[in-house]
């Protein structure tokens, strides 16, 4: 089912996200909505507070994006990016390369907004899977940058919150009007 992505101004983005600590089906289905939801609008993550409910559960999926490419290392030897997709990660902690760069990234909470961020180049993530299973991987390109960003959602951290400060105040009077309206 498609659920609603609530917009810049719901409390809900706001939020640390509370662990998941027991996988049931009311999880499972969240997952399975959130993939269906993130693919419909067109997106490369989504995360449980993007659709107003603040737990550690976030969807990621750059299968297919060939113009932003990015890698996946289980056990240090690189996998096919799109066998491993979608990911649902549960509780995810990640491990930032100290190399970066800027690039631009949109988010699903703000539409038509776009802006230069600067993310690590590469991650090292220590997540569970629906399972129950620990999973731990690295991710360079398109797939680092999207689970800084989805981790950032999960810990209450929006990509305006990143912006640099001249961005942010050529923004300043949508951001406003977004903020009101989705509130």
């Amino acid at each position: 089912m498609v659920l609603e992505i609530v917009q810049y101004g719901h409390p809900a983005l706001r939020q640390k996200g509370v662990p998941v600590t027991k996988i049931d089906a009311k999880i499972r289905k969240l997952a399975e909505d959130m993939l269906e939801t993130m693919d419909d609008a067109n997106g490369v993550g989504l995360a449980a507070q993007q659709v107003g409910v603040p737990i550690q559960l976030a969807v990621v999926d750059v299968a297919g994006v060939e113009d932003r490419p990015s890698t996946l290392s289980i056990d240090g030897k690189e996998v096919n990016i799109d066998e491993e997709m979608p990911l649902i990660l549960l509780n995810p902690e990640l491990d930032l390369g100290s190399d970066r760069e800027e690039g631009t990234e949109g988010c699903l909470s703000f539409p038509e907004i776009t802006a230069e961020i600067s993310r690590s180049k590469q991650v090292k993530v220590r997540a569970k899977n629906l399972d129950g299973e620990e999973m731990v991987f690295e991710a360079t390109g398109l797939l680092a940058r999207a689970l800084q960003h989805e981790v950032d959602h999960l810990n209450g951290i929006l990509f305006i919150d990143r912006m640099k400060s001249a961005t942010r105040t050529a923004l300043a009077s949508k951001l406003k009007r977004m903020q009101k309206e989705g509130a």
